[in-house]
């Protein structure tokens, strides 16, 4: 038996009537950000244990969700030198390129003296001692919730 076009369509509206489409769409949609949050977080916990491997100092991991729309988390770190500086991002690329996530831009390793690398939801910026304090980024997001990092001294 075969329906009309009207039947046809007459059925649709009611099951589309009958789904919760708003709510469902909401969940789905809250769902995917938890997910990405998680994604991201587990990016900088992989950030911030590379940069310990290579003996980086004053490792933190900002909370930014919510705060801004370009991150949900800023890994800051400091280096001793400027070859430091750089063995610290090329690390961290190559661990989290392990972890099938690519840097988006990387900026400053010619200066050595601050590298910001993108991993779009994680921003990670690795500092020389000097230009660190100049920018005072911590300062900036003082009212961020600071992640603890595994196998960092308090």
């Amino acid at each position: 038996m075969t329906e009309s076009k009207d039947e046809q369509r007459n059925g649709r509206r009611r099951a589309r009537a009958a789904s919760p489409r708003g709510s469902s769409l909401r969940k789905t949609g809250r769902a995917k950000r938890s997910a990405d949050a998680d994604d991201a977080r587990r990016i900088a916990l992989v950030v911030a244990a590379a940069a310990l491997d290579k003996k980086a100092l004053a490792v933190e991991i900002l909370d930014v969700v919510g705060k801004v729309d370009y991150a949900d988390f800023l890994v800051l770190m400091t280096g001793r030198s400027n070859r430091h500086v750089d063995s610290l991002a090329q690390s961290i690329e190559e661990a989290c390129a392990k972890e099938k996530t690519r840097a988006l831009s990387v900026e400053g390793s010619s200066s050595g003296s601050w590298v910001l690398i993108d991993f779009g939801d994680v921003v990670v910026h690795v500092f020389q001692e000097e230009a660190r304090g100049l920018y005072d980024i911590e300062g900036l997001w003082l009212d961020a919730k600071r992640l603890p990092v595994p196998g960092q001294n308090p």
